[in-house]
């Protein structure tokens, strides 16, 4: 593996779209950015939550590996309080959209680390 393919990773899952930034896909990036932030953001806004790790929880644990995903904004949710409220309507439909936006970046990352090694275009 090599130090270009660990820096594009290492951006990709920090801030989503960096990877694709870094290795000089610029217009893919910004589009990655916006639909992953505003995906998290849109989660967040509608009450969803933000997993963190719990002891005898395997579900909890892995639903949570998925919201870490994205990266920074996961750390920044998580100072803020994580938020969620589970009597909210939208409870549900905003987690499904937090830990969506956390996968998503996760494939970027590892679609970053393909482009790096020229495995693909």
């Amino acid at each position: 593996m090599k130090r270009h393919s660990i820096a594009a990773m290492v951006l990709a899952f920090l801030v989503p779209g960096g990877g694709h930034f870094f290795l000089g896909r610029r217009a893919k990036a910004i589009v990655f950015f916006i639909v992953i932030i505003v995906l998290f953001l849109s989660g967040l806004a509608i009450e969803g939550k933000v997993y963190r790790f719990e002891s005898g929880q395997p579900l909890t644990n892995l639903a949570t590996f998925a919201s870490m995903g994205v990266g920074l904004p996961y750390a920044l949710a998580r100072l803020l309080g994580g938020f969620g409220n589970i009597e909210s309507i939208t409870f549900e439909y905003g987690t499904a959209f937090t830990l969506t936006a956390g996968l998503m970046n996760l494939l970027l990352v590892l679609d970053s680390y393909d482009i790096a090694e020229g495995r693909k275009e």
